[in-house]
């Protein structure tokens, strides 16, 4: 959509900085591939207009024309605000195959994509709201 985002990873001072700002909880989900409880996540019913940004970072990831309810308890959005600020990653964990999903800019982790979402793409980017931050348009 738009590629005018600096995607220049923070220097080991700023992520320092942005990281000593994080929960305990944050910090556990976004640095350390965490999952947060399903139905608990304060953006999950989140229906103003707006974007939703790296809470570690700023980036700019999903805009909320995209985020639709898809009954697993995370936000869920089916298109990226650019897919340039979205970097996937083979997950073989927990006993499964997916798509781990993480900030292109700050490399924190914000959830997994599936490909079982709604037209137009049929993608799920399945959210932590712990890994985003809301900007109100």
């Amino acid at each position: 959509m738009n590629n005018t985002h600096d995607l220049t990873p923070p220097s080991p001072e700023e992520r320092a900085r942005l990281e000593a700002d994080l929960s305990e909880e944050e910090r556990r989900v976004i640095l350390y591939q965490g999952t947060e409880p399903p139905f608990c996540g304060g953006l999950l019913k989140e229906k103003r207009e707006g974007v939703f940004a790296c809470r570690l970072c700023g980036l700019p990831l999903f805009q909320s024309t995209a985020k639709f309810e898809s009954g697993t308890g995370w936000p869920s959005f089916y298109a990226p605000y650019d897919p340039a600020h979205i970097r996937e990653i083979r997950d073989i964990g927990h006993g499964m195959i997916r798509t781990e999903i993480r900030c292109a800019r700050c490399d924190g982790h914000l959830g997994h994509v599936f490909d079982d979402g709604p037209p137009p793409t049929r993608q799920r980017y399945c959210l932590n709201s712990v890994s985003l931050k809301f900007i109100a348009s």
